[in-house]
């Protein structure tokens, strides 16, 4: 893997911000700035290079997004007009990023630069194929997914004011003393799940994340919040569960726990990510 300095890094983002020049000028020396171009945001004297951070994009506002990694964290980052969107050989959306160019659900790799606590894309990776996956999902306009798109909304729009759900069936995944890591067995299990709840045509997934009694209230909400982003990713990457079939998860810290949390027994059980697989009332059975 290609290793680049910090200072490397910092003339990067300061060429990008520069008057365009030749390849060859352009690696070598940077350009003198144009006083009539205004950016916003750290001067690049000010930024150093920053993490790469891969995951799923699992928010999108304005000129920024969040990113979700495989351990269920979450980095919010800065996206600007200099940010570069690459999609295997290629380059989409030019020097000025699409408001519907990166979308939710899409895996992505990002090279960011930093400054002040705040995170700048200064390169996104993704696939091709996920991203024409994603931007057909979208759009509609692939016969692909005409049918399954208008089911969805269907359905979406028969639940609007549908709040109870009938539960047919829950796959628990267990984890070891403050660890987000799903075991081999676990991993077969989600996926299994995952094929069979895609049997059902209106099957939503709720993904719940739940802790023993080790540890502050606090550190156990963001453990069981981590771990229902784990299974999540998990379940839309390996598993291919579409994002759009995924109802808002939640981690419930030590609530409702499965087993008593005054034996390693119990709270081996409670320490748990639970997989619902649910039909609203108003459809179950259709």
């Amino acid at each position: 893997m290609r290793v680049i300095s910090k200072k490397q890094g910092v003339r990067f983002l300061a060429a990008m911000l520069a008057v365009s020049a030749s390849g060859g000028a352009y690696a070598q020396q940077q350009s003198a700035p144009d006083p009539n171009i205004v950016v916003n945001g750290p001067a690049p004297s000010a930024m150093t290079e920053g993490p790469e951070i891969k995951g799923v994009i699992t928010a999108r506002t304005g000129d920024r997004m969040k990113v979700t990694s495989a351990d269920g964290a979450s980095t919010t980052i800065a996206i600007t007009d200099m940010t570069r969107v690459k999609a295997g050989g290629g380059l989409f959306g030019g020097s000025k990023l699409a408001p519907n160019a990166l979308l939710n659900g899409l895996p992505v790799t990002v090279k960011t630069m930093q400054a002040d606590g705040m995170l700048v894309a200064s390169q996104i990776s993704l696939r091709k194929n996920d991203l024409r996956t994603a931007t057909m999902i979208q759009s509609g306009t692939s016969q692909r997914f005409e049918e399954q798109a208008a089911a969805t909304e269907a359905l979406r729009g028969r639940m609007a004011d549908i709040d109870k759900y009938n539960v047919k069936s829950t796959t628990n995944v267990h984890f070891d003393v403050g660890k987000t890591e799903i075991s081999p067995q676990d991993k077969a299990e989600l996926c299994t799940a995952a094929n069979s709840a895609g049997q059902t045509e209106n099957a939503l997934l709720l993904v719940v994340g739940y802790t023993d009694s080790t540890g502050s209230d606090d550190f156990n909400q963001e453990l069981s919040e981590k771990r229902a982003g784990r299974v999540i990713n998990y379940l839309q990457q390996v598993c291919g569960w579409k994002p759009y079939r995924m109802l808002t998860p939640t981690g419930m810290a030590k609530a409702d726990p499965a087993a008593s949390n005054d034996t390693p027994e119990g709270k081996a059980q409670n320490r748990r990510v639970a997989v619902n697989v649910l039909v609203s009332k108003s459809v179950d059975g259709l």
